[in-house]
């Protein structure tokens, strides 16, 4: 049975028209290079230049921001090969029909050579050169410029807006794919730039181009007209001059749009709103600046011998523009006075309702920081607050208390502090409208500022200007603002606090969901072998070495398993992290099969066993020598460790396990400690540290 397959088929089974019109339009554009067109399709070719130029300029004027024509290197570089191949086939058409009349070469470029200039072809040369000076010395130029410091300024910022990326990913303020998309946007801006860049030069090349194919023309057609036409010389020089001219001017004109849109792509600034709107919203949005514009070209209109119409007709214009603009923001003041005043309530007689229990969560911030919590005032605080307790539920296994937000005018303006139970657990400050620019170790410059901390992690930090902000990202400093800084803290503390978070009811929820998938494992455990508060008591020593309860089955098996042996707390942690082992190490280790981990000197380790053999469960029979250089050796290995990339992580023996922890955490709290029996499933363990030997 026959078959016809069609060219869509060939194609791939479906008519990718859209994916063909780049290819065409390349060869057709070569093709005019070689090829004789008829004046006829010269003049469509040209109006569809002039088209070309004109959406490309509306184009820039409409985008938001220059990544919404992230295509214009590319268009730039399509035109001007285009106005080249046009200059070739107009050229090759004047040349050879130059003797027969003005419209030789088509109606379009007779237009331009006739009315444009009038006729003249001096005026044509005059107007011919100035525009290509503009195109070629003022707006290419600049606008090259402006690439080139925007793709450098660009490419020095990308750490910094990296580290801001990520911050923004590990405090659950946006997701997996969100990050991605936001590195995405980074790369896509230095690679706009750098190819605006380079697309400028192919502008300038163009701009040279034309001035030599003009003089090439003039001096061929009338070499052609006299020589081999036998046209008298004025003649010839009226006849080819013209439209040379006029096909420069053609070509020309187009050009300088085109740039003129190149420059608006590269130098504005991107907001919410279109170049039309930033003009009209920032240059005629102040009555007093109207008021004065028109008092100075009031005088000017009556100097004598000025133009009077043309200054006082412009000037009464913007006087009654600035009135009528003042009217309107008078009007608008009181209104929004009216919609913020509230009666003062009435006092009244002291009621039970005025007793409110302690909120488990508590952030209360001074009054200059209020509007991070309003939302009439865009503040998004709230917003980010909630993403915090999102993640953390995602990644630690359990909901935390909502956490409620009162000003206190105790507080000094751009403080706050954050409560667990009503006990401060963290302070700290910071200010709405600036940036705060945190050192990660390894900037290239200082900054202008007020100099603190970083109130999460304590790293070095400069309170700055928004002007700064670009400044700061391309010296290597992670930028965040306000509300960012105090979701961050927030976060930290929730995290560093966790076991504290997990109260009873929290476990209840976590039991009510297992017993949902598990009755039967839920039932053997609470209360059969193990009372509730021994779970609560096993949880929460997880959740203080940093260990996820997600995995709610596991533990709940291994308590199973081991509760007939044993009661105590401790015992059966230490049971379930070896049966976590597995997920402590991946959250650990999260992507490389090499475990870099400190270890102990062997005599050590035996000096601590025996040491320990009395106080198994707490740090009291370590002599005190030995628990001072214990803890200083463990710093620098600890430091070290993180000078290297690698996670601060100390590798014991089982029975030196939670001894160890217990007493490091409190001087060392970013180390993890872990045991032999936790690892068996791991990687490749590799010791780059060792505490009481040789490093």
């Amino acid at each position: 049975m026959n078959q016809t397959i069609g060219i869509p088929a060939l194609i791939g089974g479906k008519a990718n028209w859209r994916g063909l019109a780049g290819p065409t339009l390349i060869v057709l554009i070569l093709a005019m290079m070689i090829l004789p067109l008829p004046p006829f399709l010269l003049d469509v070719l040209f109006t569809f230049n002039i088209a070309m130029a004109v959406m490309v300029l509306l184009v820039s004027l409409y985008a938001m921001k220059p990544l919404d024509f992230a295509v214009f290197p590319t268009v730039l570089l399509v035109t001007t090969l285009l106005r080249l191949s046009l200059n070739v086939a107009s050229t090759r058409v004047v040349l050879l029909e130059g003797h027969t009349g003005p419209d030789a070469a088509g109606k379009v470029i007779e237009a331009f050579g006739h009315f444009v200039v009038g006729g003249n072809y001096a005026v044509g040369i005059v107007v011919f050169v100035i525009l290509v000076v503009i195109n070629f010395v003022v707006i290419t130029k600049g606008a090259g410029r402006i690439a080139e410091v925007s793709a450098r300024f660009t490419l020095d910022a990308m750490p910094g807006k990296q580290m801001a990326i990520d911050a923004d990913l590990n405090a659950g303020l946006i997701g997996e794919d969100e990050a991605r998309k936001r590195r995405a946007i980074i790369a896509q801006e230095a690679d706009f730039y750098g190819a605006m860049d380079g697309a400028s030069k192919f502008v300038r090349g163009d701009a040279v181009a034309g001035i030599v194919i003009m003089l090439i023309s003039i001096g061929g057609g009338f070499a052609v007209g006299v020589l081999q036409h036998d046209l008298d010389i004025a003649a010839a020089a009226r006849n080819y001059t013209l439209l040379t001219i006029g096909d420069g001017l053609v070509a020309q004109i187009p050009a300088l749009v085109i740039s003129t849109a190149a420059g608006i792509v590269v130098s504005r600034v991107a907001t919410d709103e279109d170049v039309g709107q930033q003009m009209i919203g920032q240059l005629f949005n102040k009555p007093q600046v109207l008021m004065l514009t028109a008092g100075i070209l009031g005088v000017m209109g009556v100097i004598p011998g000025m133009p009077h119409v043309a200054f006082l007709l412009l000037a009464l214009v913007l006087g009654a523009g600035a009135y009528m603009l003042a009217s309107r923001i008078a009007t608008a003041e009181p209104a929004a006075a009216s919609s913020v005043t509230t009666p003062a309530p009435e006092a009244q007689e002291a009621s039970w309702d005025d007793v409110t229990p302690v909120d488990t969560l508590g952030l209360e911030v001074g009054y200059r920081l209020i509007p991070l919590v309003d939302k009439n005032q865009d503040g998004d605080l709230l917003r980010r607050i909630k993403g915090i307790r999102k993640k953390f539920a995602r990644e630690v296994g359990f909901l935390v208390p909502a956490v409620h937000i009162r000003d206190n005018l105790g507080l000094r303006p751009n403080a706050y502090r954050v409560t667990l139970k009503g006990v401060e657990i963290g302070r700290g400050e910071a200010y709405v409208g600036m940036y705060l620019a945190i050192n990660p170790g390894r900037v290239t410059g200082a900054l202008q500022g007020t100099a603190t901390q970083d109130p999460a992690f304590g790293l070095p930090a400069v309170w700055i200007e928004p002007a700064l902000r670009e400044q700061a990202q391309a010296f290597g400093y992670t930028v965040v603002d306000a509300s960012v800084v105090v979701a961050t803290h927030v976060d930290h503390l929730i995290n560093s606090h966790s076991a504290e978070l997990l109260g009873r009811q929290e476990l209840q929820q976590l039991l009510d969901r297992i017993n949902r998938d598990s009755p039967k494992l839920l039932e053997d455990v609470v209360p059969k072998l193990l009372p509730f508060s021994t779970v609560q008591k096993v949880m929460q020593n997880l959740l203080a070495e940093g260990v996820y309860i997600r995995d709610l089955s596991s533990i709940m098996e291994a308590l199973a398993e081991h509760a007939p042996r044993t009661q105590d707390a401790d015992e059966l942690t230490a049971a379930v992290r070896v049966v976590l082992g597995r997920a402590i190490i991946q959250q650990i280790y999260p992507t490389g099969t090499e475990l870099q981990v400190i270890a102990l000197d062997y005599e050590l380790e035996r000096v601590l066993t025996q040491a320990l053999q009395t106080s198994a469960s707490h740090a009291a029979g370590i002599e005190p020598g030995l628990a001072e250089t214990l803890i200083k050796e463990a710093q620098a290995s600890v430091q070290r460790q993180e000078q290297q990339g690698f996670p601060p992580v100390l590798l014991v023996p089982p029975q030196l396990r939670l001894v160890l922890s217990r007493f490091l955490r409190r001087s060392i709290p970013q180390l993890k400690v872990i045991s032999h029996s936790e690892i068996s499933h791991a990687g490749t363990i590799k010791v780059t540290s060792i505490l009481g030997g040789k490093t």
